[in-house]
């Protein structure tokens, strides 16, 4: 992956997160009911977070009548990839003891940092 993905605002990340939970192409009404338990909004907010991915390239919107689906054209793998390297070299430096220590500072429990260890040592990522 060469070009760079730019980060999305929260309100626009969680939709995407939304539409790559779905099969694609989604319905609004699809993206609408992922989102309701843990960030529900308004249908105006959506429609109006569902144009800036189109514009900034994130999804591509297919008008069939008087609805619209919905095609992620960044995948969720290439975007964490890219965010996480940014992550590694902006704000650790490029420093893997940094990266590890931010890594242990984050709140994630011995369980995770225990399976993330087992990942790396079986070459499983």
């Amino acid at each position: 992956m060469n070009s760079t993905i730019r980060r999305l605002p929260d309100a626009e990340l969680d939709v995407m997160q939304a539409i790559w939970l779905c099969p694609p192409p989604v319905a609004r009404a699809d993206i609408e009911k992922t989102l309701q338990d843990t960030h529900p909004m308004a249908l105006t907010t959506l429609l109006t977070l569902l144009t800036r991915l189109s514009e900034k390239g994130f999804i591509k919107i297919q008008k069939e009548g008087r609805t619209a689906r919905y095609t992620p054209l960044i995948s969720r793998k290439d975007y964490l990839g890219q965010q996480g390297n940014r992550f590694f070299h902006q704000l650790c430096g490029g420093s893997l003891p940094a990266f590890a220590s931010a890594l242990c500072d984050s709140g994630l429990s011995k369980e995770e940092l225990a399976e993330l260890r087992d990942l790396l040592e079986r070459n499983a990522l």
